[in-house]
């Protein structure tokens, strides 16, 4: 039993024992009439335990109004126990100084007006002979008009009266030693009654403050779940100061009790006041077990509500952390430069460093934290991890990018040092007036010589290997610019070449001064220049057949793979030879173990792979090709539904001699149950590709097909997972094929709040929500829970056990809940039912709301469109009741449910 429902247990067997013992009138009620002590209860009992009522002579008995001595009877009779009610009372009427009328009139008011169980009725008749006389005369005449069916013994002396009651239980004013005060007595009552009534108010605060603890809603944001937890505090303290005030009044009333007993060693409590005793030490006792099951309950509900501060803490962390992140990531991104020479790559390579700074670690040590939260048991584990692994995602691409990048232009800054270090220094090194001398020019063209003779094999060999090293981080605009850049150094060195052989022939004019430089490149690329890169269109073009060629080539070893299987595993169980080979467990079981293999295998062998191979010429086409195959393309489906079967039929049989002689034969590397998996992989691999084919193919011929034949193989994998899920439904006695198409599945919180039923079970269970799985279907919602099995030790597979169902013609949906954006509604009946449920995202909350909407809007469009039919043929007035035609419509769809407001609120 949890914390809650012990708490509601707890409060509920208070209240079950104050009303127990409430009285229909207390003691401070009729307080006047108590001390005119014309009735008694001291406490005394009869032989057999019976309760003694006592009327002792009271001048003015006769006048009593009769109103006030039916309160005071009715008040007496209902203080002992039931047990000792159960026996009767014994009434004993003092009328020794009285008259004859007077005990008359006394025994007629008992006889009319006595709320209780009577046993016997003892009066002792007047003193005086006369009346004496007159009383037994009488009695004989009228005993009959007094309408008791117990016995009346008049009785002449106190010695009579002890004969039929033990002295020990009389007082003293009847001869006996019972002690009694009445006034006392009317304390102690009232004090009693006093007490229950504060018990009673304070378990009612606690119960309301319980209730409203079970009814808040957790607050989205720090600041308010600050003041909700010192709010909850403020008051759950002063309700401890009102336990502690009760718990006092309660042991003092209960030390005034037994004081009384302590006065005198030979005193001992008469049965009322036993009984008042035990029902204070109940009350005490009911009030210790409240004030313990609410203060766990508390502990519970304060733990979450510090739980919730942690969470809204973190939670705006997280987002201040993912922003700084964000920014980080976009300025990363933006670095898309790697430069065009030393000095620009340089300066990437610092903004790259500058990128570096401490929101990295800000978010590890936020991730960091919200595990020391998971490990917590914090109840919000499922909101916390999500976050810890995108922080560390979005970190771990930072780093990945960052290093990338840093790579880049490390490559970079390689190539471009190495080009500049490729002989324009020495060109540039080379002393002008030198050079004008024939000494000169003849060095300098040596030293040309030399450099061209090693550094053309040599240093502009190695960077074109630099450059073919780096070639795939390169952009096209980098690579044509490095091979330029090599071919003009090259260029340059030829015309220096040439110039410094002019120089240094004999000339017989004098040399004029003309310095040597290098001549700027053409302005047309040489012919040793490479041709810069194709168009971006030619190169998606190329990339698009690419992609086309692998489908196809894909594709052939898929049908390859799969006959394999068929021929060389599922054709063998046929084969007489290998009989004796065969598992037990494998007998008349070929079709679980390979499912519609064979019509899969068929399928793309006779048809698919046919077709895509009509498109390789054409790419364009593939996305038509898919299209025009929706609907076998659905075999996958039920290929999966049976796969978890044929993996336990695989972990019975799959090590047995028989699959090994056959993987022999086949030379397969791997065992059958990695080729049963090729189907899986297979439609997943479409996706894939299909995607691959968009990107190369944006706004060109064919695109329009390719984004629906993804949709299509997108919906078709869906549908397949849907489809794993549904079949591990258990405990729904209905066909699930008759609840229309399965449209969503998802795991859900959901709390529930029904008009019927318990009201406190409710405002209380709604404080922790139920974990379910919910099945969408035309027709219906299913709400599952989620149990994960094992079996023979392999991994976990869930299973969904079927709780309750609700019809989507009694359905209706308010999209926004107060407190949550993640959460909307589903009710039921004009909200005879109500479930909350909270989706783990906005996206997933909006694509339930917008399936649910559409499946509440073909019904109001079916409905209509039925109503309209039956006017057609029914008009006003003349419709036949016996038609049948009602079955036929759905249930009453009323228009809140497509209004996105609650109507009843």
């Amino acid at each position: 039993m949890n914390i809650e429902h012990f708490y509601f247990y707890s409060l509920s067997n208070l209240f079950c024992f104050i009303f127990e013992q409430s009285r229909p009138l207390l003691a401070v009620d009729i307080i006047e009439q108590l001390h005119r002590q014309f009735a008694l209860l001291s406490g005394g009992r009869g032989n057999d335990g019976a309760p003694i009522i006592t009327f002792p002579e009271y001048s003015g008995f006769n006048e009593l109004p009769e109103e006030d001595f039916i309160n005071v009877v009715t008040y007496l009779t209902s203080i002992p126990s039931l047990d000792a009610a159960s026996i009767g009372f014994i009434i004993i009427i003092d009328r020794r100084r009285d008259k004859w009328s007077s005990v008359k009139a006394s025994l007629a008011r008992i006889a009319g007006a006595f709320p209780g169980n009577l046993q016997l009725v003892l009066v002792l008749r007047p003193s005086r002979f006369f009346q004496r006389t007159i009383a037994d005369i009488g009695i004989r005449l009228h005993r009959d008009d007094f309408k008791m069916k117990v016995p009346i013994v008049m009785l002449n002396s106190l010695s009579d009266l002890h004969r039929y009651v033990d002295k020990g239980q009389l007082t003293c004013e009847l001869g006996g030693s019972l002690q009694y005060c009445h006034s006392q007595w009317i304390h102690h009552r009232t004090a009693i009654e006093n007490f229950a009534v504060t018990v009673k108010t304070t378990a009612q605060m606690l119960q309301k403050f319980g209730t409203d603890l079970a009814e808040t809603e957790l607050p989205n944001d720090v600041q308010c779940t600050k003041e909700l937890l010192t709010d909850h505090t403020d008051k759950h303290d002063k309700l401890k100061d009102e336990l502690k005030l009760a718990m006092k009044q309660g042991h003092t009333l209960l030390s005034c009790i037994k004081d009384q007993a302590n006065k005198a060693e030979t005193h001992k409590l008469n049965p009322d006041e036993m009984e008042n005793q035990t029902t204070v030490e109940r009350l005490l006792a009911q009030l210790d077990e409240t004030e313990n099951a609410f203060e766990q309950f508390w502990s519970k509900h304060h733990l979450k509500l510090e739980q919730c501060l942690q969470l809204r803490h973190f939670e705006q962390d997280f987002r201040e952390v993912k922003m700084s992140l964000d920014s980080l990531m976009e300025a990363l991104l933006e670095l898309s430069d790697i430069g065009d020479c030393v000095a620009r790559v340089t300066q990437l390579l610092k903004e790259l460093k500058s990128l570096e700074d401490s929101s990295l670690e800000k978010a590890q040590l936020h991730a960091l934290h919200g595990d020391q939260l998971i490990q917590s048991n914090h109840y919000a584990v499922d909101s916390i991890r999500p976050k810890c692994v995108e922080l560390r995602r979005i970190c771990d691409d930072f780093s990945n990018e960052a290093k990338k990048k840093y790579d880049i232009l490390s490559k970079s800054l390689e190539i471009h040092t190495g080009i500049d270090k490729s002989g324009v220094y020495l060109l540039a090194s080379q002393a002008v007036d030198k050079c004008q001398s024939q000494e000169g020019a003849e060095a300098a063209l040596q030293d040309i010589e030399r450099y061209m003779e090693t550094a053309k094999e040599q240093q502009l060999n190695q960077l074109r290997d630099l450059y073919n090293q780096h070639e795939i981080i390169l952009s096209d605009l980098i690579k044509v610019k490095t091979f330029t850049k090599l071919e003009e150094v090259h260029e340059m060195f030829e015309k220096r070449h040439i110039s410094l052989k002019r120089l240094s022939a004999k000339q017989t004019r004098p040399v004029q001064p003309v310095a040597p430089r290098p001549e700027s490149s053409p302005k047309r690329p040489s012919p040793k220049t490479p041709r810069p890169p194709g168009s971006t269109f030619s190169s998606l073009v190329t990339l698009c057949r690419h992609i086309m060629n692998e489908l196809i080539e894909t594709e052939r070893l898929y049908v390859e793979e799969l006959q394999s299987i068929m021929e060389g595993y599922a054709a063998a169980l046929d084969n007489s030879e290998l009989n004796h080979l065969i598992p037990l467990a494998l007998e008349n079981k070929k079709d679980i173990l390979f499912g519609n293999l064979a019509e899969i295998y068929d399928f793309h062998n006779k048809t698919f792979l046919k077709e895509l191979e009509n498109c390789v010429e054409k790419p364009e086409l593939v996305g038509t090709c898919f299209l025009k195959r929706k609907e076998e393309l659905q075999i996958y489906e039920k290929y999966c539904q049976n796969k978890p079967r044929s993996e336990a039929l695989w972990r019975q049989c799959g090590d047995s001699m028989f699959f090994q002689e056959c993987q022999k034969q086949l030379d397969h590397k791997l065992s059958l149950d990695a080729y049963l998996l090729k189907p899986v992989q297979r439609i997943t691999k479409y996706q894939l590709m299909l995607k691959e084919m968009l990107k190369c193919s944006k706004n060109s011929e064919g695109t329009a097909e390719l984004e629906e034949a993804l949709a299509t193989v997108l919906d078709i994998i869906k549908s397949v997972n849907d489809s794993m899920h549904q079949i591990a439904i258990t405990g729904f006695e209905g066909n699930l094929n008759d609840l229309g198409k399965l449209l969503m599945q998802g795991s859900f919180n959901v709390w529930t709040d029904h008009k019927k039923g318990h009201n406190k079970v409710k405002d209380l269970a709604r404080f922790k929500p139920m974990q379910r799985h919910l099945f969408l279907y035309n027709k219906m919602i299913l709400f599952c829970k989620k149990r994960e099995e094992t079996s023979d030790g392999h991994e976990k597979s869930p299973s969904y056990s079927f709780k309750h169902s609700l019809k989507m013609s009694a359905v209706g949906i308010t999209e926004n809940v107060k407190g949550d954006v993640k959460k909307f509604e589903i009710w039921y009946n004009g909200r005879e039912e109500v479930y909350i449920i909270q989706a783990s995202s906005m996206d997933v909350k909006n694509m339930w709301v917008s399936e649910i909407r559409k499946v509440l809007t073909t019904q109001l469009e079916a409905c209509r469109g039925a109503s309209l039919l039956m006017r057609s043929i029914f008009p006003s007035g003349h419709r036949d009741k016996g038609t049948g035609l009602k079955e036929y419509l759905p249930d009453k769809i009323t228009l809140s449910q497509f209004s996105g407001q609650d109507v009843h609120k």
